[in-house]
């Protein structure tokens, strides 16, 4: 890679919230963090200079990349020339998946950018249908509190809403030394493997809306979080209503939701 693309990386990963990760050895490691199994199609989010796009290309599924930095899509369709085709110069957030994999199944995988990357999980989680799998890098702390159990002080939304969907798995911290320009924080590799069954028993946008609504007052008890839903004194008075949102297990929260949708419908 020439000086020149290099310093327009730094650049442009600088502005996107992104870091240019330069170890060779990581970048395999979290290429090989997917089992390929259920689908025939990735798509890295961020390639930037393919560091990673190179280890995935090597596998016997088809690579798609989503790039916004001209720069970058630049690089890559020059230097990956069998790549050029699947090269989409888009942003991921505001991209409509379908356009693209028109209801089959893909896994996602990346080095996300800091600043959009629980954004990205939230849009995985509305295609969950058809992400099977999702492996990649985030800030340490991001990556803990999706993989966080109830009792733990950064258990909260995003912990829940994933697993409730996908077993989560932190696999290694990587350094801020084999980044360039290196972070201030440590990062944290993660591997989420859809559930069996992912459909849940209950309500899915009131599952939604209940986690929500809980962890937005954390410190209160659900009795007290919940007041807005306008439950029936005889439903407030389970004991699951003296527990704080932090205490409650994902099926927990299931159980919840499927006693505050019954509650609605026999008001």
């Amino acid at each position: 890679m020439s000086k020149y693309h290099r310093n327009k990386e730094v650049k442009a990963k600088k502005f996107l919230g992104q870091h240019f990760l330069e170890d060779e050895t990581i970048a395999e490691k979290i290429a090989n963090s997917l089992a390929l199994k259920t689908y025939k199609n990735i798509l890295e989010i961020g390639p930037g200079m393919g560091v990673l796009t190179k280890y995935l290309l090597a596998k016997p599924v088809t690579t798609y990349v989503i790039e916004i930095d001209s720069e970058s899509v630049d690089y890559l369709k020059n230097n990956y020339l069998n790549l050029a085709p699947r090269i989409l110069e888009k942003d991921f957030l505001k991209y409509n998946l379908n356009d693209t994999f028109n209801g089959v199944p893909f896994a996602i995988i990346g080095n996300f950018p800091y600043n959009i990357s629980t954004q990205i999980v939230f849009k995985t989680l509305e295609f969950r249908h058809q992400i099977p799998e999702f492996s990649g890098m985030f800030q340490k702390e991001v990556a803990l509190r999706i993989c966080s159990k109830e009792g733990n002080k950064v258990y909260g939304i995003l912990s829940v809403l994933t697993q409730a969907f996908y077993d989560a798995e932190y696999l290694f911290t990587v350094p801020p030394s084999v980044f360039n320009p290196p972070p201030k924080v440590e990062s944290g590799v993660l591997l989420l493997t859809r559930k069996e069954n992912y459909s849940l028993p209950c309500n899915e946008k009131l599952f939604f809306r209940v986690v929500k609504t809980a962890f937005q007052q954390r410190r209160k008890t659900l009795r007290n979080s919940l007041k807005t839903f306008n439950l029936s004194d005889n439903l407030k008075a389970n004991v699951i209503f003296e527990k704080r949102p932090e205490q409650l297990s994902v099926p927990q929260f299931i159980k919840l939701t499927y006693l505050i949708e019954n509650d609605i419908v026999n008001e």
